[in-house]
């Protein structure tokens, strides 16, 4: 029993003694005919609905009287699956001489693999052999309760994944390729799918409990049938709408908020689906106010609720929020300082903050209360990362990944912990795992951007980028990278798309009139007029400059100087100029203060600005607009950036000047 402590052990091994030694008792006289098993039989004898004993959780009749028959194996069942023996579990209930199937699939919804590997391209249809597609159904389980069936089933699920575990190679591994899968899963499937036909055939669908059609849909979404996966989950979660497990798995399978939006009216009008819209929202990395709305809806009903605090302090991180995020994180750790769920998301957002002191507490509370967890493990290594120890910091990510393999932070962490040691073989195979996890991680298609164009593959980086930026379309990081990747392959009208998509998310405020020319102007046909869109918003230099010299490469030299002028006037920040209400000198009085124009979200001088004056006075010089040159000349004179050439420029200027006027 590896993982308990002596105590637990001791509890888990007297209950298991106690179970055994009930199951070896001699059955009532209620159940010593040869017909035991025929609930038909029990009926017609008259057994009465009164002595189904009170433990029933059942309404069918049938159903009760098969449980109360099986309570006493029952309880020995769960008494070894609480041990951890899963294959003795499943044995109490299901025939021993049945040995494991052999990984072949067995209908066309559980398309599954070979014994050891996940069959790829033409493999996967090839796996699927005419004789077993035509095979008869045919239920070949004893006749159970399906709370019985589905303890001994998910006892083989689980004892599946154990000895996958078992079979997988050590953490990043020479021959760790994430390719082993449980070869418990096609016999689980068709024992399943027979046992549903049956079911259907007799007209008793609507009697069943749902733990089984859970069951049903994990199998098929371990063996890639997405979409019969999610209609499983669904009607599990429509017959048995607490089990909070199966809102989760059927969470894990939405792509998009598009998937979220068509199964919406499949899903029961119960608390739980608010709860589980929620939670879908929170892992699409939306956003929205109204997602916030619910949240505040929710905390009425569960006011003091860690989870649902979590989830809005999850909700400032994606936002990028991380002053508030770091805020209500703090506040959960006061209230409850042993809750170890979702800290590894807390370490991300004091990492970011680059907050040494609070990330080393983390670490320290994490670590007393359980360090063979893996956020305890994500904390230390972030804390590791943070002080530059990136080797340390591997190890602790890879221990989180021994106590879990499908824990996703740890492998997208790692990866970035490889990019930093510039081992870009390791970091590529470390975030392709985390995407096989769950492909809505945009922090490791990112990541393989990223580590693509370390490598100068830059046509493969921006397939990774395009990935990223529609997962996140409005974090202006993506844009940018993608923006930055067609500039390398010579694409500079996608280039020009691309940064101004980057503006459209990085906005500080925006009026409506200038949202809907931005858009107009990004998306439309034509690119001359757009620089118009944003004479009224503040934005980013660093993004504004990038896109004029893309005009100069296009030779839209009109129009890189009105973006030039763009990236200048940053450093005032917006200033709205209205005639009825204020007047030039106003609003000269405005840029004289230099105070950052509305709210002081100006940038002041920096190299970027300085660059752009720059270019400004040479396109002034060469136009003949001799004034206008010296002025921004003048000014690069006194910024203290590109001073020597400010004043290369002035010396020709005046010798042109004094030319002319010779």
């Amino acid at each position: 029993m590896s993982n308990f402590t002596r105590e637990q052990a001791i509890s888990l091994r007297a209950a298991k003694w106690v179970a055994e030694l009930a199951s070896s008792l001699k059955d009532p006289a209620d159940f010593d005919s040869p017909d035991v098993t025929d609930t038909d039989t029990q009926m017609q004898d008259g057994y009465p609905p009164d002595n189904i004993p009170i433990f029933s959780t059942s309404e069918d009749l049938e159903e009760s009287r098969l449980e109360a028959q099986e309570i006493g194996k029952y309880l020995l069942a769960k008494s070894f699956f609480d041990c951890r023996e899963y294959d003795r579990c499943a044995a109490v209930f299901l025939p021993t001489n049945a040995s494991p199937t052999v990984m072949s699939a067995s209908s066309p919804e559980l398309k599954t693999q070979t014994p050891t590997q996940v069959p790829k391209g033409k493999d996967k249809a090839a796996s699927l052999s005419p004789e077993v597609k035509q095979r008869p159904r045919r239920n070949s389980l004893p006749r159970l309760s399906q709370k019985s069936l589905f303890l001994a089933l998910y006892a083989k699920y689980m004892a599946g994944e154990k000895r996958k575990d078992e079979d997988s190679e050590m953490i990043m591994g020479p021959m760790d390729t994430g390719a082993i899968v449980n070869k418990e899963l096609v016999d689980i499937g068709r024992r399943l799918e027979d046992w549903f036909h049956e079911r259907t055939v007799q007209g008793k669908e609507a009697q069943n409990q749902g733990w089984l059609e859970y069951l049903y849909g994990i199998v098929l979404a371990k063996s890639n049938s997405t979409d019969d996966a999610k209609d499983y989950l669904v009607k599990s979660v429509n017959l048995n709408p607490f089990n909070w497990s199966a809102w989760l798995e059927l969470r894990d399978l939405l792509g998009n908020v598009d998937a979220l939006r068509t199964i919406s009216p499949t899903l029961p009008p119960h608390l739980f689906a608010i709860f589980f819209h929620l939670d879908a929202n929170v892992s699409l990395h939306q956003t929205s106010p109204s997602i916030h709305s619910n949240i505040t809806e929710l905390l009425i009903a569960f006011p003091t609720s860690p989870y649902l605090l979590t989830q809005r302090a999850l909700l400032h991180y994606h936002s990028k929020d991380y002053d508030e995020s770091e805020s209500i994180f703090s506040s959960l750790i006061t209230t409850s300082p042993h809750r170890l769920d979702s800290l590894d998301h807390y370490s991300n957002v004091l990492y970011v903050m680059h907050n040494r002191p609070k990330l080393a507490f983390l670490a320290h509370l994490a670590t007393s209360t359980d360090k063979f967890r893996p956020e305890t493990c994500c904390v230390v290594g972030n804390y590791y990362s943070l002080t530059s120890e990136h080797e340390k910091a591997i190890m602790y990510f890879r221990r989180a990944l021994t106590l879990d393999r499908n824990f996703l932070s740890a492998w997208t962490l790692m990866g970035h912990e490889y990019v930093e040691m510039k081992n870009t073989h390791a970091a590529i195979s470390s975030y392709r795992r985390a995407v096989d996890i769950n492909t809505r991680d945009y922090r490791a298609w990112y990541g393989l951007g990223q580590t693509y164009e370390v490598l100068e593959m830059h046509h493969y980086a921006l397939w990774y980028f395009q990935r990223a930026a529609a997962l996140r379309p409005y974090d202006k990081q993506m844009w940018q990278a993608l923006g930055a990747c067609y500039e390398k392959i010579d694409r500079p009208v996608e280039a020009i798309k691309a940064l101004k998509r980057a503006l459209m998310a990085g906005m500080a405020f925006i009026e409506p009139t200038a949202a809907a020319a931005t858009i107009s102007s990004s998306f439309g046909s034509g690119l001359s007029s757009s620089s118009d869109a944003y004479t009224n918003v503040f934005l980013d230099p660093e993004i504004l400059y990038p896109i004029a010299i893309l005009y100069e490469t296009l030779q839209d030299f009109d129009e890189a100087a009105e973006w030039m002028g763009l990236v200048v006037a940053q450093e005032d920040g917006p200033v709205v100029v209205h005639p009825d209400e204020q007047s030039q000198s106003q609003s000269q009085s405005q840029l004289d203060a230099g105070g950052g124009g509305e709210g002081g979200l100006g940038t002041g001088v920096t190299v970027t600005t300085s660059r752009a004056r720059m270019w400004l006075a040479r396109w002034a010089f060469q136009k003949g607009e001799m004034g206008k040159a010296m002025e921004l000349a003048g000014e690069l004179c006194q910024d203290g950036f590109e001073v020597e050439e400010a004043k290369a420029l002035v010396r020709d200027l005046r010798a042109r000047m004094e030319a002319e006027g010779g």
